[in-house]
């Protein structure tokens, strides 16, 4: 047999070799099913663990023993009484060799188990918890207690103020990337204290913080520090800005976009305090760009990145962007006001090792500026073009001959689109995501070409394309087996047999079908039973579904996050039997269900309580549903949102 005669030979350094060159956890799955030796070889080199269900840890833990990162984010059971099972059953040993440790979206977990977990990992080197939006300063108080701490994550944990941060700032010394985005209690008092104690900062991120000025002052000591975002900062102006000016020499990039109060004159200090500046975001925030801001741009001989969106600019401007940033690589110009065809052809003239340009509602652009911008960037890997409607098949027959590593392309709204310019298209094999919404001069036969030359796509986005049906969609079931991500919400034509060739997509994650009208549960059913790993599902307002398509979601889609199942039919029994069954699910969306009553939908939400993380209801409810049941809800981490 193959087996004896050829993998005996194979010595297990070489299949160490060969395991890690499979990036792709379906291909890894793949691997371990071949014999035991691959089994055991995968077994000993894993060192990443995600865990979807709690009861599955501690036989997980006993196949894998070299584990340093550990997901928790997709498991929604975990809470303070199994942290305090999983580091009392006499397994201690696997808390040891945790560096990294992920448990966005664990609001069930509170300041006694991620205490408990925290010290019993000693070794952990970067942490994420971001979006447990219950979290405090007690558990910002357990955080602390991981002094080799490097990477923290915090984002959305809404009530973490200057204390929980101080006790961070004074334990965890060693951290060198620390995001607080939407920690809106933290004031510049906690950011002071910060910048004085963590010396080692490379990357902060402070958006939509209360913070002033005075936090930039604070901000600018840091020695160390290459990355600074504070998107979203009101209160932050151009005196803050010029506190950078003198301060962090080795700044290589900052984001100060939506920072209402931020001008051209903050922005050239910034400018001319950091020669070595690679990466400037300054969207939403300038009316146009000053010659002054745009002169500073000859000393940054190191920019690649620049997003200006929103920004009204001209062909001199973009034409002295061309002149001062030879070895530009992005380029956001998302709703640029005065963008014209002629300022993208100087623009890609000198610039020509752009890799990412971003277009979207740049609505003068027409195929003129495709051409050029196809026949000068080569490299190209990410070009999007959301509501330019005068851009034709013409300017994608030059995209298709020119741009062949071309990966990320959004056409949404572009009416000029059709199955020739998807024909051309085509002939970028490297194609990975593909946004097409309301282009609805498209139809099945464009979507053949696609299929066709494309197998690498794996987000596809067809959002109100009215003319795509189920040939169009027998053609992707065939030809992108690596689909994840797919929208066809509002596409009218496709029927129960169009989700049958979707019950062929293995891989499928995303599946939106909002608006079907004519699809019912037998289509429903072939989806459920084929589609194992949904995670989102988005079924508003397919009226012709019944009892039976949502009993099929129940027992066969146990992976699934997120539902929506807003404006269906649905009885009280099987709304519990939805809620009940699913494991895993997160975020539920009940509005205008048909058929449910009060009493239903509490003992829908009592089945779920403990796993869900989000729900939105009609508000109407809010004045029907016990309080007990709120607050239960809300004890256990849900947020509850009120339509």
């Amino acid at each position: 047999m193959l087996s004896q005669s050829v993998l005996c030979f194979l010595t297990e350094d070489l299949l160490v070799q060969v395991l890690e060159k499979l990036d792709s956890e379906a291909d890894r799955k793949t691997w371990r099913l071949v014999c035991k030796d691959f089994y055991r070889v995968e077994s000993l080199t894993r060192r990443h663990l995600r865990i979807l269900r709690i009861e599955f840890f501690l036989g997980l833990l006993q196949k894998y023993g070299n584990i340093e990162s550990l997901d928790l984010s997709d498991c929604p059971r975990i809470d303070d009484g199994s942290v305090s099972v999983l580091v009392s059953r006499g397994l201690l040993g696997w808390t040891r060799g945790i560096r990294r440790l992920v448990l966005s979206r664990a609001t069930r977990l509170r300041s006694s188990g991620l205490d408990l977990l925290i010290r019993a990992c000693p070794y952990l080197e970067e942490i994420d918890v971001s979006h447990c939006w219950v979290y405090g300063d007690r558990e910002a108080a357990a955080l602390s207690y991981a002094p080799q701490l490097r990477e923290l994550k915090m984002d959305k944990c809404l009530g973490v103020t200057d204390v929980g941060l101080a006790k961070i700032a004074i334990r965890c010394t060693k951290l060198e990337r620390l995001s607080l985005k939407w920690c809106m209690e933290i004031s510049d008092l906690g950011i002071d204290l910060l910048c004085k104690k963590c010396l080692d900062l490379k990357v902060l991120d402070v958006s939509y913080l209360k913070v002033t000025s005075e936090s930039l002052r604070s901000i600018a000591s840091l020695p160390k520090l290459e990355v600074l975002a504070m998107v979203g900062c009101p209160l932050v102006d151009d005196i803050g800005l010029r506190y950078l000016e003198d301060g962090c020499p080795l700044l290589k990039a900052i984001d100060v976009s939506r920072c209402g109060c931020v001008g051209s004159s903050g922005l050239i200090s910034v400018l001319r305090g950091h020669s070595g500046l690679m990466h400037i975001n300054a969207g939403y925030c300038l009316l146009e760009l000053s010659a002054s801001l745009l002169e500073c741009l000859r000393n940054l001989k190191n920019l690649s990145v620049i997003r200006i969106d929103g920004v009204r600019v001209s062909d001199f401007a973009l034409q002295t962007i061309t002149t001062n940033c030879k070895f530009l690589e992005e380029l956001g110009l998302n709703k640029c006001s005065g963008v014209t065809n002629m300022g993208i052809m100087q623009l890609v003239s000198g610039c020509v090792n752009l890799k990412i340009l971003n277009l979207t509602c740049c609505f003068s652009i027409t195929d003129v500026a495709i051409y050029a911008i196809a026949n000068s960037c080569p490299n190209l890997v990410c070009l999007k073009l959301e509501s330019c409607n005068m851009v034709t098949e013409k300017g994608t027959l030059q995209l298709g001959s020119r741009c062949m590593i071309l990966e990320d392309l959004d056409l949404t709204d572009c009416s000029g689109i059709n199955d020739g310019a998807l024909k051309h298209l085509s002939k970028c094999p490297k194609l990975v995501s593909l946004k097409l919404g309301l282009c609805t001069n498209i139809s099945d036969k464009g979507l053949v070409y696609i299929a066709s030359n494309c197998p690498k796509i794996s987000e596809l986005d067809l959002y109100r394309c009215v003319g795509v049906g189920d040939d169009g969609l027998g053609a992707v079931s065939t030809g992108c087996k690596k689909l994840t991500k797919l929208n066809l919400s509002y596409c009218t034509r496709v029927t129960d047999r169009g989700m049958k060739y979707i019950s062929h997509m293995d891989e499928l994650s995303d599946l939106e079908l909002r608006g079907l009208v004519n699809i019912t549960s037998t289509g429903l059913r072939t989806v459920a039973a084929g589609c194992k790993r949904l995670a989102d599902l988005d079924l508003k307002h397919c009226e012709k579904i019944d009892a039976s398509g949502f009993w099929a979601v129940a027992y066969y889609l146990q992976n699934l996050r997120q539902i929506n199942m807003s404006h269906c039919a649905v009885s009280d029994l099987v709304l519990c039997l939805v809620m009940g069954n699913l494991k895993r699910l997160q975020d539920a969306k009940l509005v205008h269900i048909t058929g449910i009553t009060v009493e239903g939908l509490e003992i829908a939400l009592r089945a779920s309580c403990g796993r869900i993380k989000k729900v939105k209801l009609l508000a109407s409810f809010r004045y029907l549903l016990s309080s007990e049941i709120l607050e239960t809800l809300q004890t256990s981490g849900c947020k509850i949102r009120w339509d």
